[in-house]
């Protein structure tokens, strides 16, 4: 693929709307002609950022709007996904893996490092009063140029 592509999506911070994103964001993604393993892992990334913009960013209300962004340049795709909600008020202390600020829910913990793992650039923006935006890239090498 060449060329540049992208699509905005917002929602309303429910949760039933995750699986929505996810669907979304790996149906665009598929232009760039991804194995299996990279659209389950785009998925992935997707449900834990806007999952944690629901639960951590609006703490569950559903007045609130997620906003998903993906960018297609080349073969490689940007991922926005951003709240207006709380902020995350010990940034450092988050990004620990197993650090939980709502262990009653049971939440592993392990949000931040799954994301940072299965992508190639991770970068989180915060402010208590202006809610949380995490930016992502990864690039997409196509099953195509697998099996040149």
């Amino acid at each position: 693929m060449s060329g540049h592509n992208h699509m905005k999506l917002s929602f309303a911070s429910r949760s039933e709307n995750e699986s929505f994103a996810r669907v979304t964001v790996a149906a665009f993604i598929t232009q760039l002609d991804p194995t299996l393993e990279q659209v389950d892992e785009i998925k992935t990334v997707v449900s834990e950022a806007v999952t944690n913009a629901i639960i951590h960013g609006y703490e569950g209300r559903t007045d609130g709007i997620v906003t998903v962004e993906a960018e297609l340049d080349g073969d490689m795709i940007s991922l926005s996904v951003s709240d207006q909600g709380k902020g995350i008020e010990d940034l450092e202390l988050a990004r620990q893996p197993l650090f939980t600020s709502r262990p009653e829910l049971e939440r592993s913990g392990m949000g931040f490092t799954i994301m940072e793992n299965f992508m190639d650039e991770f970068d989180v923006v915060s402010s208590e009063a202006g809610g949380t935006s995490l930016r992502m890239k990864k690039r997409i090498e196509s099953k195509k140029a697998l099996f040149n």
